[in-house]
């Protein structure tokens, strides 16, 4: 349309030139200003069927990504089931009243461009996970909630309830959500640098972070977890921190996500059993994989395998060494023992200051070691990665720190959760992302 509106005006000013060449320029002013009047007009009218048809043709398509399931299971199942709502009832408890705003479905598919691959930025046991970026400008990660996922509408209300109660600068903000009929979706402030495995894991990205970022880093992902534990308004157990959690903004600022495993205990409440373990392989600290018992300590073990692993670039689930066959926590263990433990550095980190790695390997040691008891708190690490005179006790043996089969394969390679049974207690793990 905007071509044959290109061609007539052409046609138009040729007509003008040769009214002008050959001498009746005056008298062809009414000509002229009628033909203007009469371009204008059909140069508005290709315009307006083309803004039409556009409009038409995105109707169509936002129709193809419909909401799936049953009108009748629509927002209610958030308004009455993850307590969210608009207004303030003072007299009901204030620990159940959330304030989160609502995003209608088409809101969520023309940011994220109907959910194309190409707005895709990594998937997990949730679902998929899109960039989109909303009318006014705003860039977004929207999380969508897969049939087929791991996790289901438990593990959605479970994190809404939780992060949208929680404001830190080292956890992930929490935007809003979206809930109609079968879709299920969480919409998040979007980390420009990704996950923390996605750097720390590839090779041609790992050289970004120097010493001086990945001590940032570490220092940060302590602060939130301190945050969990202790400073928030409820006692909070993530209960799967991952290098995949573990996001990164622009300034490379680490940000603890993932909430859908997490649970709160009371005041006095120091640990919980469950029959039912769900987590990631290389992460879980040994009472909770083999018992079933989580308490703050287990997050200090998940934490100090992250430590450990953004030191060294390497993975706990996965390391292989050709002499030992042991995972990372073992082989730093048996570096730590024999005085060489600044080879496990990773070798793309140059210049780096001797004494602060070695106390942050020092302090992932501690945390991983068997005995829950003998781990330090989260206040206690913080304190030992800022201070250079702190006192630290000396590490004792890691838990999981055993040899392994050489032919068994990363969790990040496998298809499917693995599910198995050990003390009575049902052990999930998740796939890597």
């Amino acid at each position: 349309m905007l071509k044959v509106a290109k061609i007539y005006t052409l046609d138009w000013l040729l007509l003008i030139l040769n009214l002008f060449v050959s001498g009746d320029g005056a008298n062809a002013t009414p000509i002229i200003i009628g033909v203007t009047v009469g371009s204008a007009i059909l140069i508005l009218g290709l315009v307006a069927c083309f803004l039409w048809r556009r409009k038409t043709l995105l109707g169509r398509q936002i129709r193809k990504t419909e909401p799936r399931g049953h009108p009748e299971r629509s927002q209610d199942l958030l308004l009455n089931q993850v307590v969210i709502s608009s207004k303030r009832d003072y007299s009901a408890d204030k620990t159940d009243d959330l304030e989160l705003p609502l995003f209608d479905f088409e809101t969520i598919v023309r940011a994220t461009d109907n959910f194309t691959d190409y707005n895709k930025l990594g998937q997990g046991g949730f679902g998929i996970v899109y960039k989109g970026r909303l009318l006014e400008g705003q860039e977004i990660a929207v999380k969508r909630l897969s049939r087929n996922s791991g996790q289901g509408i438990e593990e959605f209300k479970n994190e809404v309830r939780l992060i949208a109660k929680l404001q830190h600068r080292n956890l992930v903000r929490l935007l809003g959500c979206c809930v109609e009929m079968d879709e299920k979706m969480l919409v998040y402030e979007y980390m420009e640098n990704r996950s923390l495995d996605s750097v720390i894991f590839d090779k041609a990205r790992s050289s970004i972070l120097n010493w001086q970022r990945r001590f940032n880093i570490i220092c940060g992902i302590a602060r939130g977890l301190l945050y969990l534990h202790q400073d928030s308004r409820f006692r909070i157990i993530h209960r799967d921190l991952k290098a995949s959690n573990i996001l990164l903004d622009k300034e490379m600022t680490p940000k603890i996500s993932d909430f859908g495993m997490a649970r709160i205990f009371g005041g006095d409440q120091t640990e919980q059993n469950t029959k039912r373990v769900v987590g990631t392989y290389g992460y879980m600290s040994p009472e909770y994989a083999m018992d079933g018992l989580f308490s703050v300590k287990s997050d200090v073990f998940s934490f100090g395998v992250l430590l450990l692993e953004t030191v060294s670039g390497k993975k706990n689930r996965g390391f292989y060494h050709s002499n030992n066959e042991l995972n990372l926590l073992g082989h730093v263990w048996r570096l730590w023992k024999e005085g060489k433990v600044l080879e496990m550095v990773d070798s793309s980190v140059d210049n780096y200051p001797a004494n602060e790695v070695l106390r942050c390997i020092h302090v992932g040691l501690l945390c991983v070691q068997e005995n829950a008891e003998e781990r330090p708190t989260m206040a206690s690490v913080v304190l030992m990665l800022s201070s250079e005179t702190a006192t630290m006790p000396q590490p004792k043996t890691p838990g999981f720190c055993l040899g392994r089969n050489p032919i068994e394969t990363d969790s990040s390679s496998s298809k499917h959760d693995e599910t198995f049974t050990v003390n009575q207690v049902t052990v999930t793990m998740l796939n890597a992302r």
